[in-house]
């Protein structure tokens, strides 16, 4: 029995999940469940040591969708070259904000949080928690554009700390 190829994604296929980054589709999988037979994408999360198990038909609905374009990685590295905004709000609140930029899966939105939250080495030291959510979010950024580019992820923060240095 043919398991229908919903929004595309095959098995093989890089894909970002947002609240987990970039995973790969491993297997397309039907399960019977309470009675109805459900179709699943399995994602293989390497570097988190995860499996998750998608419902095909909550693919769209959860913001899975492929890596992103050319164009969408070009305006997210030049985000990363533009000033820092930082609102004069209250850590806590600036932190939340931040969170919700990562785990909404976009590029673009990623590269904001990384730039925002850089040092470069004559400035101050960050916080405890801004230094994780700066790891966070360029580890995010990194593995997507190592996805992209087919390099690793070290190869990929090298080049997004490169782009930060020249700005």
């Amino acid at each position: 029995m043919a398991i229908a190829k919903p929004l595309g994604f095959e098995v093989g296929d890089y894909v970002v999940y947002p609240k987990h980054g970039v995973g790969r589709v491993v297997e397309l999988q039907r399960s019977e469940i309470a009675g109805s037979v459900l179709e699943l994408f399995v994602l293989r999360f390497e570097k988190e040591r995860m499996t998750l198990r998608v419902p095909t038909n909550k693919a769209e609905s959860v913001g899975m969708r492929k890596l992103s374009s050319q164009a969408t990685l070009s305006e997210a590295l030049t985000t990363l070259k533009g000033r820092p905004r930082i609102k004069r709000t209250m850590w806590s609140r600036r932190a939340q904000e931040y969170e919700a930029k990562i785990n909404s899966g976009d590029l673009v939105s990623i590269a904001e949080v990384v730039r925002d939250l850089h040092r470069a080495e004559d400035q101050p030291e960050q916080s405890y928690s801004e230094r994780q959510i700066y790891e966070a979010a360029i580890g995010r950024l990194a593995r997507e554009l190592a996805a992209m580019e087919n390099i690793d992820e070290p190869a990929a923060q090298l080049k997004i700390e490169q782009v930060l240095k020249a700005a």
